[in-house]
């Protein structure tokens, strides 16, 4: 059971919940449009008609940045949900029938741990091409080893007990027991897990797409706001404190939804 009265957690979900409010605010209204230029309001500093300022062409940053956190947010939910399907199913056929299977399955997972995770995502991004898609490709393979490997640690320690002995002697298909029994009783040794994924997804989409090689313009992207405003931190420092404070935020929220989790797990 989640413990709602750890304040790590707590604080963990006020700040997730106040993002993710924003995030979806976004995607239905925006004070400005985020690629609209305007040369007359370059680098303007915060006020009412622009709540974060302006940027070097004009684009209202606090638009921008909304728009930029939703990207990073569906960037990140989508590669680790697909690292973590991906995952479950492997770990658990490794962890349930072991043997050959388990040892096939494993090297695989090995050969990916093996790279350094940013350098193999920048390969694959290399290799197929810049953008969203690609990014959730990217990171979405490097996250299965994580979970494929705790799955397959808890479903060979789950197969042993009394309740999965009984349903193999009621005659209980083995993926019935399986997908049905065994993995919903290891969901919350998944959720921290999930979290801690969440956390390093959005840092490595906000990495990337510094780097350019992440979402491409004119769609906003909040590690790349934070390359261009390099430019204008004495100038117009408002431009690269706003997209790093939301990927701040986004970092700190799950950082702590995992602490919280993480601690109510082990005890």
């Amino acid at each position: 059971m989640i413990d709602t009265h750890n304040r790590t957690f707590r604080a963990g979900a006020v700040i997730t919940g106040i993002m993710l409010l924003i995030i979806l605010v976004g995607l239905v209204w925006t004070p400005y449009d985020p690629n609209a230029m305007n040369g007359a309001a370059k680098l303007a500093s915060p006020s009412l008609a622009h709540l974060l300022g302006t940027d070097n062409f004009g684009r209202d940053i606090f638009s921008r940045v909304v728009q930029g956190a939703g990207a990073t947010f569906l960037i990140a939910a989508v590669s680790v949900a697909a690292g973590l399907v991906i995952g479950v199913v492997l770990g658990g056929l490794t962890g349930w029938y072991g043997g050959w299977v388990d040892e096939l399955l494993m090297r695989l997972n090995d050969t990916l741990t093996a790279f350094p995770s940013i350098l193999l995502a920048l390969v694959l991004i290399a290799l197929f091409g810049s953008g969203k898609y690609n990014i959730i490709f990217a990171l979405g393979l490097l996250f299965v080893p994580t979970f494929a490997r705790i799955v397959r640690m808890e479903v060979a320690k789950q197969k042993e007990l009394d309740y999965v002995r009984s349903a193999r002697l009621m005659g209980v298909g083995s993926m019935r027991i399986l997908f049905v029994h065994i993995l919903p009783n290891i969901v919350p040794v998944l959720l921290s897990t999930i979290a801690i994924s969440f956390n390093n997804a959005v840092l490595a989409e906000a990495s990337m797409s510094y780097l350019g090689v992440g979402v491409q313009p004119p769609d906003p992207s909040l590690g790349r706001m934070l390359n261009e405003a390099q430019s204008y931190l004495l100038s117009a420092p408002w431009y690269a404190l706003s997209s790093g404070v939301a990927i701040v935020l986004l970092v700190l929220g799950f950082g702590l939804l995992s602490e919280g989790l993480g601690g109510e797990t082990d005890a």
